[in-house]
């Protein structure tokens, strides 16, 4: 009877320790989230009003407590203030920033003492936090020790079987002296109690004292279990799942200490309290599983997000466009990742690292770019503020060739300049070109009094107007070309004419001269450039125009030079394997041809704007 007794005993404490072991680890995951988290990612409120100063003099209090009485909430709390004074302090300096006029993505923070001081204390609270779960560590393997001696004793006392009743008293002491020894390493805990409960029992079967007093530790037995399955049954309404989690572990662990119960009653008391463990086991394994879900999905998108800005090439950027633009991109990596939970603890960090240290190295090779722009700026301002004060100096001259030619001599030399800032670009180019545009009306009214020699250009124009227009379709071709073009070429040698006059004048000749185009079919090429010719005649006065008008036609030359060289590169590596090949090929000499066509005609109008100046 006895040993069939010792038999269920073992079984029984063997089922109640077994529904643990399914999540023995849990508990030490759920405490890793509560650990001092110095990411920066979250910010809270403190809940009153600290300044630095003082956030930073109640850590350095806390880092001389000893490590049981550091608090983790008290810390996070801390650092959740000091993170909100320090955004709101980078704001306010930002604003100042873009007010002095200064651009947003030039913005960097400056320096904050206190902020290192606080990071270091952080640090030292955590070092010291972790010795002190070190010497708890160490402590709960020196208990697993002492319990592990207790549990062979009682080994050894269960198997004296003549001596049970004497050895009682010693095991109460032992007993107590089990329940007295701190805690031991979690991962031990569930086969100590088993073989602590193992052993507790066969002493039990095999004591031979008074029934009463068996049959009363029983009945004390079921009533403390029962009250246990009592508050196990009442953790099923809990909200809180880790809660309630925890909660049952204390549950467990104080139903270990209670001695067995009455055979007959040993299943049916661990039945109930197993099937209400199960219940919040279940609750906590569905929470536990959908968080694991979630942290992996925040894990592949927050790689995700690493990836695209790594993939970011900002290496060589040399606009402020190419900088703005990638800002944006940064900037919206960063809003992503803001919305973003946690991932598992073992890569959460590591991702906020590896994302960081990008943003961190874009922002600094960002700073280097607009410092470096800032002083090339102020130097370009410095250059083009100097040929401004050159061009005041000689608006007043009287000396119009000299003069002339050294403010055009300026005007070349503004444009080898670099930029400036944008808030003084406009201004210093109206003060440059306030003083040269003086200069030259004054020059302009100065020799405008020739109108005598205006109204004899103006006679010798309507003269050839009228030998134009007397040419009729009798007239040989030949010699209506040579005409058109030995006038048109007088006509270009004619100075101005009134103002007045002047657009009707050239109305009337363009007219003649078209009307002759079309009728002898003369090429429209030297039309256009008849046209032109015209058209720079009558700004031959004015050398600045003359010389953006040059400056234009030299960029376009520039720009057909480069577009041929394309072609011929394309030319080079030109297979014909077929007869739209053959075509691809015609069509690209084709093109090669008119370009070289417009380029002759640029150094045409270039060559007879140099000749006015």
């Amino acid at each position: 009877m006895e040993l069939r007794e010792q038999s269920q005993a073992a079984e029984n404490t063997a089922q109640d320790l077994t529904l643990n072991e399914e999540a023995m680890e849990a508990p030490e995951q759920i405490e890793e989230n509560v650990e001092i988290e110095i990411t920066g990612e979250t910010v809270a409120d403190h809940g009153k009003a600290m300044t630095k100063e003082d956030i930073v003099a109640s850590l350095e209090g806390i880092s001389e407590k000893d490590g049981a009485d550091i608090s983790r909430e008290e810390v996070s709390s801390l650092r959740q203030h000091f993170h909100a004074i320090r955004k709101s302090e980078l704001a306010a300096e930002k604003q100042a920033f873009l007010e002095k006029g200064n651009e947003e993505a030039a913005f960097a923070p400056m320096p904050d003492e206190l902020e290192e001081r606080f990071h270091k204390l952080i640090d030292t609270i955590k070092e010291k936090k972790a010795q002190y779960v070190a010497a708890v560590e160490a402590e709960r393997k020196a208990n697993l020790d002492k319990k592990l001696a207790i549990i062979d004793e009682l080994g050894k006392m269960a198997e004296d079987t003549d001596n049970v009743n004497r050895l009682f008293p010693r095991f109460r002491e032992l007993t107590q002296e089990f329940k007295s020894v701190g805690d031991v390493p979690p991962t031990d805990m569930t086969d100590l109690y088993r073989n602590y409960s193992a052993a507790v029992e066969r002493f039990y079967d095999q004591l031979k004292i008074n029934k009463d007093l068996r049959d009363y530790d029983f009945k004390k037995n079921l009533e403390q279990k029962q009250l246990l399955i009592d508050e196990a049954e009442k953790l099923a309404e809990e909200e809180d799942v880790i809660i309630a989690f925890r909660r049952l572990q204390e549950l467990h662990d104080k139903w270990r200490e209670i001695g067995p119960v009455a055979k007959e009653m040993r299943d049916e008391i661990w039945n109930k309290f197993k099937d209400a463990s199960a219940a919040v086991n279940k609750r906590y394994q569905t929470f536990f599983e959908e968080r694991k879900a979630r942290e992996r999905e925040n894990e592949e998108k927050k790689t995700a997000i690493c990836e695209r800005v790594e993939a970011l090439n900002f290496d060589n950027v040399k606009s402020y466009a190419a900088w703005d633009q990638l800002t944006k991109e940064i900037l919206a990596a960063q809003e992503d990742w803001k919305k973003l939970g946690f991932a598992s603890k073992k890569v959460n960090n590591q991702l906020f690292a590896r994302f960081r240290e990008t943003c961190d190295k874009f922002f600094a090779k960002k700073a280097e770019y607009f410092r470096t722009m800032r002083d090339s700026h102020a130097a370009n301002l410095e250059k083009k503020t100097a040929l401004c004060e050159r061009a005041e100096a000689l608006k007043e001259s009287n000396d119009w060739k000299k003069t002339a030619d050294e403010l055009v001599a300026l005007q070349k030399e503004w444009k080898t300049v670099g930029p400036v800032e944008k808030k003084h670009s406009d201004a210093i180019w109206q003060r440059f070109q306030t003083a040269c545009d003086y200069f030259f009306d004054r020059r302009k009214k100065a020799t405008s009094g020739t109108r005598k020699t205006e109204q004899a250009n103006l006679r010798q124009k309507q003269e050839i107007i009228s030998t134009l227009k007397a040419i009729t379709d009798e007239t040989p071709r030949e010699e209506a070309i040579k005409t058109v073009k030995e006038l048109s070429a007088k006509w270009q040698t004619i100075g101005h004419v009134p103002f007045k006059e002047k657009d009707k004048v050239y109305e009337a000749y363009r007219a003649a001269v078209n009307d002759l185009y079309e009728r002898f079919d003369i090429k429209e090429t030297r039309a256009a450039m008849a046209n032109f010719a015209d058209n720079i005649n009558e700004i031959s006065g004015d050398e600045n125009k003359l010389y953006r008008e040059r400056e234009r036609l030299v960029r376009a030359f520039e720009q057909k030079r480069s577009e041929l060289k394309t072609y011929e590169n394309n030319m080079g590596f030109f297979s014909v394997k077929s007869k739209s090949g053959n075509s691809l090929l015609r069509d690209m000499e084709r093109k090669m041809q008119r370009i070289k066509e417009d380029i002759a005609t640029l150094e045409e109008k270039i060559k007879l704007i140099d000749s006015k100046l």
